[in-house]
């Protein structure tokens, strides 16, 4: 493990030594539902963190909620120190927490050169002296040589012109990821990036993501693949029905009997000893 964690019986709630993102009662309920009721979660710093948990557990709608896509019912939550409660989701990105989607959100009629430049906060866009005056200046071209490193960082510097609608599934995950680094975060939160991903291409995923713990950033991460999980993990959070019920390292959470009865089943309880 990359920092000082320590196994602990897994409950909700684990203060960590130092965190980076800490959450305190955060509501959200659709329809008198309550999709998210996190009494309080701490991330630690420089981790791999795996949020787990059946589906309607609340994982992305707690995602949505942290990085400023959603509004939450009351709570708070602070990335080092700084409240984000209420803060839209361009202004949380510029602070360093960025995240990905299930379901991806590149612009399919942009090249994947141009898909990576447009999440940069010094990319001037289609501005009106642009369009009169023609012409890159100096930041556009840092912008661009900022993009390339990203794109050759993932695996894509030989795709810069290809449009993004022509990626496969696993190609466009990818092509996220290096355009999330682009406002160079702390804190980067995927949701289910294996999701349609075809296994050629999981294994160049999973360590894409180690490295980024690797580079002293904090990764929280959803998955349901077990073995992923395991291997991958420095932490594992449990929510179900919106709240969180353990939490604890992964040895820790394959032991938990209410865990691999209730969500993980007795295969990973197995697969663990």
């Amino acid at each position: 493990m990359t920092a000082d964690l320590q196994s602990v019986e897994p409950q909700p709630g684990v203060a960590k030594p130092d965190p980076v993102l800490v959450v305190n009662a955060l509501t959200r309920s659709f329809g008198g539902l309550a999709a998210v009721n996190v009494e309080h979660l701490e991330f630690q710093r420089k981790t791999i963190t795996s949020l787990i948990g059946p589906n309607g557990a609340g994982k992305t709608t707690f995602f949505n909620l942290l990085t400023g896509f959603d509004d939450a019912d009351s709570g708070d939550w602070h990335l080092n120190g700084s409240g984000l409660a209420g803060v839209p989701a361009f202004r949380v990105a510029r602070q360093g927490m960025v995240r990905t989607f299930q379901l991806t959100k590149s612009l399919s009629r942009l090249t994947v050169l141009e898909n990576v430049m447009l999440a940069s906060p010094d990319h001037s866009g289609e501005r009106a002296l642009r369009a009169v005056f023609g012409g890159w200046g100096a930041k556009e071209r840092a912008v661009e040589a900022q993009a390339l490193t990203q794109l050759e960082r993932f695996g894509m510097g030989h795709m810069v012109d290809e449009f993004a609608g022509s990626l496969s599934g696993g190609q466009r995950k990818l092509l996220e990821m290096a355009r999330a680094l682009m406002v160079d975060p702390e804190v980067v939160m995927l949701d289910e990036p294996m999701a349609g991903v075809n296994p050629a291409l999981t294994q160049a995923i999973l360590e894409h993501i180690k490295s980024l713990r690797d580079d002293g950033r904090t990764v929280i991460f959803v998955e349901h693949d077990m073995d992923v999980i395991q291997e991958i993990s420095d932490w594992i959070v449990v929510l179900a029905e919106g709240r969180v019920i353990a939490e604890g390292t992964p040895d820790d959470i394959a032991t938990n009997e209410k865990v691999i009865e209730a969500y993980l089943g007795a295969e990973f309880g197995r697969a663990a000893e």
